[in-house]
């Protein structure tokens, strides 16, 4: 397949979102950037371009797809809104938050239909603040359903340069709309009445969605067997270097220490803080930003995972994060890549 390619830096370039609109009713998929990851999309409402989505990803077929919608206001389209979806959509849409609702049916079907859904019956929705992501859903006049633009289980893509790598030849088009803001996928939440699940950890926390419910549960990091995923990113590994990687836990100085020793003993790349450049060799060192500089640890992180793969490197390590804040999704994100290989020095 030969896959199109259209570069978009400002407003007078977003006239070429016409030709991504037009390929997207025609059951085609379109690679296009948002302030999280950049997302491959299908027209939601067609059983084929889900179905691509899934061939293109090697993807998982009882893995659902968010749907992108332009307003939070659509969203009653396609499944039953509340009360609470609304104040979430006040304070956080649009933006980094996926709220999973349930299915709308008309005459007995879903309006959504099960090959977007992963068979469940509901539906994930979230409403991107990118201005190109935006302007695409206006354009092509249709919901688009869309996980990260990556092969399945590889670190997401916060570049083109990350989807030309993955789906180039697989897929009909590619936006370039620079790097992704944000840096990690949305944080994902399943709402009743008075509780909020927590199912995918993003850039709106825990401690943000608190105040708006009576309760809020954190999903366990493990599914139980034969246990359904309601969330893209829940149940099998996701964001792996190609390399082994490990997360190292402990006080500073046995951190410290111990990424010495892999330094001195074995060809490794090592993850980490602009703070321990000061102690650690240049080589193949990574440095995700401040040691509490969370956004730009958020920023970098997908992106190293991919770099260390082109080094020299055998193994990788990479400090592992406090659960606070947006520390909770890098926290996610690092132990679903490693595998949960976690090596505490406590």
């Amino acid at each position: 397949m030969n896959t199109e390619t259209i570069v978009i830096r400002s407003e007078s370039d977003l006239h070429q979102l016409k030709r991504a609109g037009d390929i997207l009713r025609s059951s085609g998929l379109v690679a296009f950037p948002t302030e999280t990851v950049y997302g491959l999309g299908g027209n939601a409402l067609d059983k084929a371009a889900s179905k691509k989505i899934y061939a293109a990803k090697g993807r998982p077929s009882d893995n659902p797809l968010i749907v992108h919608i332009a307003t939070p206001e659509e969203a009653e389209k396609y499944c039953v809104t509340n009360e609470l979806y609304y104040e979430l959509a006040a304070s956080f849409m649009p933006g980094p938050l996926t709220v999973i609702l349930p299915k709308k049916y008309v005459d007995g079907i879903p309006v959504v239909p099960d090959e977007t859904t992963g068979g469940l019956d509901s539906v994930a929705i979230r409403c991107p603040a990118d201005p190109v992501a935006h302007k695409l859903i206006v354009s092509a006049g249709v919901p688009i359903a869309a996980p990260s633009a990556n092969t399945s289980g590889s670190p997401s893509p916060t570049s083109a340069e990350h989807v030309i790598h993955d789906l180039m030849g697989k897929i009909d088009m590619i936006i370039d709309g620079g790097e992704s803001v944000f840096g990690l996928e949305s944080t994902v939440v399943r709402i009743s009445e008075n509780t909020i699940y927590l199912l995918r950890p993003g850039a709106v926390t825990a401690e943000q969605l608190s105040v708006f419910a009576d309760e809020l549960i954190i999903a366990d990091e493990h599914l139980k067997e034969g246990e359904r995923p309601l969330s893209p990113g829940m149940k099998y590994k996701h964001y792996a270097p190609a390399k082994p990687l490990y997360l190292v836990s402990g006080d500073e100085d046995q951190i410290l220490n111990f990424l010495l020793e892999k330094q001195d003993t074995e060809k490794c790349a090592i993850i980490c803080y602009d703070e321990d450049a000061q102690v650690l060799s240049p080589d193949n060192l990574f440095l995700l930003g401040k040691k509490n500089d969370l956004l730009s640890h958020a920023h970098r992180l997908f992106d190293f995972l991919r770099k260390t793969d082109i080094t020299d490197a055998s193994v990788i390590y990479a400090r592992l994060p406090d659960k606070e804040g947006i520390g909770l999704a890098l926290y996610n994100r690092l132990i679903r890549a490693s595998g949960h290989n976690i090596i505490n020095l406590k």
